[in-house]
């Protein structure tokens, strides 16, 4: 895993990425090997007078199976092109690429972002439809995974992303411990839609935290829109376009989004057989939770449990 640095260096979300990823972990069996890579000699002057002596170039970058790019210092300043030309020979070689809020428009230079879902922070959706229009943008949403291409929005949701990535590589349990490290959510909902300097009413964020509370004590019950829509106090259209607006997702689909982080939960943790699991997810039956977990986690139950199931860690003392 690497890194990118640069002159005029986004310090935040530069510090996120070495916090999630570079931080030696000597409590985990094995964990990423990460290197900073300079798109110039060093040191590197970085926002808030502080530098940074990167020990690798951008050669670096073709070692990388993921390489991360912490924002970028100017949205109008279109990256080098020996900077586009690495990203893409990276990517073609199978690097994972992922971008912190500005970091978007350097992805986005590569042209590897055409036809694609992404996002970013809200004030840069304008310009960077304006400037990339053959981008898939959702706005309102915290990050986005479209496979081997990640972005976040705005720079605090960049830790959002590291931990989704830490959960997708190493459980939910191992990107759990890593967030209790940092004293943080492992998983926010909603979006950024509440953020956005723009009239969008004041039940934005309470009505979706309130569903979310009745909902998770309620998983493994049926729950129908008419139900959502009835606790939300409205009607079922209006659920609908502000799922849509907060979540970027349908009820139902956010629904199954908490089922499948609840299965994976379990999975990690207990004994369960996978129709248990089911019965207490709310799927209903083994098959059903078989059909969500290939399609969104791209596994089958028994392989993730294989992959991730361990003993609890235990919390920093």
């Amino acid at each position: 895993m690497a890194t990118l640095a640069y002159e005029g260096l986004c310090t935040f979300e530069f510090g996120i990425v070495v916090e999630l990823f570079g931080l030696p972990r000597p409590e985990l069996d094995h964990w990423y090997a990460f290197e900073v890579c300079g798109l110039e000699k060093g040191p590197l002057h970085a926002t808030g007078g502080i530098s940074v002596l990167p020990k690798k170039g951008l050669e670096g970058l073709l070692d990388a199976d993921t390489i991360l790019i912490p924002g970028w210092r100017d949205p109008n300043e279109l990256p080098p092109q020996r900077l586009i030309r690495t990203l893409i020979a990276a990517h073609q070689k199978g690097a994972r690429l992922v971008s912190i809020c500005s970091g978007i428009f350097v992805l986005a230079a590569t042209g590897l972002l055409n036809g694609r879902r992404a996002t970013t922070h809200w004030k840069y959706v304008d310009k960077l439809r304006c400037a990339f229009p053959l981008i898939q943008l959702q706005p309102d949403v915290l990050y986005v995974d479209d496979g081997d291409i990640l972005t976040s929005a705005g720079s605090a949701a960049g830790i959002d992303l590291c931990l989704h990535i830490i959960r997708n590589d190493f459980g939910t349990l191992i990107a759990n411990n890593v967030a209790r490290r940092l004293v943080v959510s492992p998983h926010r909902e909603g979006g950024q839609a509440q953020f956005i300097d723009k009239p969008i009413g004041d039940q934005t964020s309470p009505w979706l935290a309130y569903l979310l509370e009745w909902v998770q004590v309620r998983l493994h019950n049926s729950i129908t829109v008419e139900q959502l829509a009835s606790q939300a106090r409205m009607s079922k259209r209006t659920l609908s376009r502000r799922f849509a607006e907060t979540t970027g997702n349908s009820p139902l689909d956010w629904i199954t989004s908490l089922r499948v982080r609840r299965a994976k939960d379990l999975l990690e943790t207990s004994a369960l057989s996978v129709e248990e699991v089911a019965d207490r997810c709310g799927f209903g039956s083994a098959p059903t939770l078989r059909h969500h977990f290939r399609t969104r986690v791209k596994l089958t139950p028994n392989s993730y449990r294989a992959r991730f199931q361990r003993s609890a860690i235990e919390p920093d003392h």
